[in-house]
């Protein structure tokens, strides 16, 4: 088993382009800016460039994590990478198993998955301490649940 690299690179801009979306005035951008305290002059200070590099950074490296969470063949992998090398069974075992599970509707499940039991107490955690409120917490989480959603189900249906 190899890792796409195609496949992440894609889920990666897929973040990017959920995130054109959601935070779009006409979605949840007016909502978000209340919530963050975020004004108009504050965003016209960012060095944008930047931002949607680091941004598109981050996406890869989230995305590269989410692979072995819902591709399942990935921990046969892993076992398999032993003193020993990869023996012949797995290769009969990849043979047998190695395309189950592997749709952009499961991908998209154990997405889901990630984003409540993953982001959700990290941003969760953030904005207590950071005094934000319920719906600061719900619209970046929504986000973040549905980017993962989005890049799991590229990440495992895409073979």
């Amino acid at each position: 088993m190899e890792m796409n690299f195609l496949a992440i690179l894609v889920a990666a801009v897929s973040a990017l382009v959920v995130g054109f979306i959601w935070y779009n005035p006409k979605v949840f951008g007016n909502a978000w800016m209340q919530a963050a305290e975020m004004t108009e002059d504050k965003m016209k200070g960012a060095n944008m460039a930047k931002i949607f590099i680091l941004a598109f950074i981050f996406a890869v490296l989230l995305s590269m994590s989410l692979m072995p969470i819902v591709n399942h063949q990935i921990g046969a992998f892993s076992l398999a990478q032993g003193e020993l090398g990869v023996l012949p069974s797995y290769d009969a075992f990849m043979a047998d198993y190695g395309n189950e599970f592997r749709t952009f509707k499961h991908g998209a499940f154990h997405g889901v998955i990630a984003g409540i039991f993953i982001a959700l107490p990290i941003l969760g955690t953030n904005a207590l301490f950071e005094r934000k409120s319920a719906k600061y917490i719900f619209i970046n989480t929504g986000y973040w649940i549905v980017t993962m959603a989005v890049m799991g189900a590229i990440i495992c249906g895409w073979q």
